[in-house]
């Protein structure tokens, strides 16, 4: 841990956060992060409950004279996103983030910073451990699973909570009050082919081409940004290629199913006699693609380098399948909202490509805010798959969470937030999937917010959490409790 992050104020935010993120806590391995949670609430001697899911539940008793104001649910989800700079060693599974201070920024040593959620987590910690708080009714709940399937939220069950308000602090632009976000859905593509051995072992060489440096992010709440989807642009390099004798071996493009692809690889075959007229079609390709996000990706790479002969590579009849399907899939904001100006209705990441032994495998995070347009979408991304011979799964649905402009606690936070700070808080909706949508499915009537401090670059080794915003969020957190309206 970092003894000086912990102490930056408000030190108690600061001093949870490091002690979270030296416990491993990837998606799907919570295990250690659920028991951490779990002992921190039963030190403190509160009710502390974990359901079978693995959410965790801490219950906090009103202070004196507070009895008679509406239960309050902080909420937050344990686990983060792992993404790392190709040049870093990092084990997720078994190292604490190491967190750095960059000027006004927190951020890390090459990895992502785990501050989506952890930092909304650590700031429910610090609620439920001071003692200096004014406060009516509270509940933690701490989710599990949320960046791979929101599986903790699916499976909460009715009757756990008790509280009439949710404050989700997943939100991640201090000055912000979020009130409504997008709905979400996987597509799965996997195609299975016979590899074929080479023709001409002594003509034909191997390279690796590489896509790197792109910026990446989170495929909701950045995907407006116009930033580079390392998937499309090295299937764009490998289609201006097809014609100079170009055979697949392997690809391994992006990483998780919600982050924007910062790198893709790819292992190919070409005859010998081709490799000058290969390199300069994609040393043109790669001017061609710098210019156009030229803004968006200064620091774009695209190599090429000597590697050892494959056995077998891809047959042509697949290769032309798939590289046009890859090139036809719709990918990035697809319609704007005309409810909320500058909001996002609907988009589509192309998050992964695998190939690999004879095994194709595509997956998409399709958004949106509108149910009949996430649906509309998912379904024009299969059908493009199943013209190629693909088989396509949808799942992980998720619902959007509707907005509510009357909300009480809305109102509450807006008049607050202009006596802290004098001016008026941000209300908006974001492209991305919070767990509000699927909670207030299953509790039904929760007046819901989310808000946060300041995180930039979620998803990505460049993720930053802004120092001076979260003592800003911590003064608006605890006066929002101070105030809670009456039962």
């Amino acid at each position: 841990m970092n003894q000086a992050v912990m102490e930056l104020e408000p030190s108690i935010v600061w001093t949870c956060f490091e002690k979270l993120n030296a416990v491993p806590r990837p998606s799907k391995k919570e295990d250690r992060v659920i028991q951490f949670v779990k002992e921190f609430g039963e030190g403190l001697g509160l009710e502390t409950i974990v359901d079978p899911a693995g959410n965790v539940i801490i219950r906090k008793p009103p202070t004196v004279g507070m009895e008679n104001r509406k239960g309050i649910i902080l909420q937050a989800h344990l686990d983060m996103v792992h993404q790392k700079n190709a040049d870093t060693e990092f084990d997720f599974d078994s190292q604490g983030i190491e967190s750095l201070i960059d000027g006004d920024w927190v951020t890390a040593n090459g990895t992502t910073l785990g501050a989506d959620n952890g930092m909304g987590a650590a700031s429910i910690m610090a609620v439920l451990a001071s003692t200096d708080l004014e406060h009516g009714p509270l509940e933690g709940l701490f989710t599990i699973d949320e960046e791979t399937g929101m599986t903790g939220a699916f499976e909460l069950q009715p009757g756990v909570l008790n509280g009439q308000i949710l404050l989700n602090t997943d939100t991640e632009d201090e000055g912000e009050l979020c009130i409504g976000c997008a709905g979400g859905i996987d597509t799965n593509v996997t195609l299975n082919y016979s590899p074929v051995k080479l023709d001409d072992l002594n003509g034909t060489l191997a390279l690796k081409i590489s896509v790197t440096g792109l910026k990446g992010g989170h495929s909701g709440c950045e995907i407006h940004l116009g930033r580079g989807n390392a998937n499309k642009v090295m299937n764009r390099i490998l289609w201006e290629t097809r014609d100079l004798g170009l055979q697949i071996s392997a690809i391994d493009g992006g990483s998780l199913r919600n982050a924007i692809p910062r790198e893709s690889f790819a292992e190919v075959v070409i005859a010998k006699e081709r490799e000058p007229a290969f390199k300069a079609t994609v040393k043109e390709m790669t001017a061609t693609i710098r210019s156009e996000l030229s803004r968006t990706e200064p620091n774009l790479e695209v190599t090429l380098e000597t590697s050892a002969l494959p056995d077998r590579v891809m047959d042509s009849a697949t290769q032309a399948k798939f590289l046009q399907a890859i090139y036809a899939a719709p990918c990035g904001v697809i319609r704007m909202s005309d409810e909320m100006p500058g909001l996002v209705e609907t988009s589509t990441s192309l998050a992964r490509v695998l190939v690999e032994s004879g095994n194709i495998v595509i997956q998409f995070l399709t958004r949106s805010s509108v149910e009949s347009a996430k649906k509309d979408l998912s379904q024009a991304i299969e059908s493009v798959f199943l013209l190629a011979g693909a088989n396509v799964q949808h799942d992980g649905s998720y619902p959007g969470w509707n907005p509510n402009a009357d909300s009480e606690i809305l109102s509450q936070m807006k008049s607050l937030y202009e006596e802290q700070f004098g001016k008026s808080p941000v209300v908006n909706a974001v492209h991305a999937g919070l767990e509000c949508g699927i909670i207030g499915s299953v509790y039904p009537g929760l007046d819901m917010i989310s808000f946060g401090p300041t995180i930039k670059n979620p998803h990505s080794p460049d993720e930053k959490c802004e120092i001076a915003s979260v003592g800003k969020y911590w003064k608006y957190l605890t006066a929002v409790l101070e105030r809670a309206p009456e039962a």
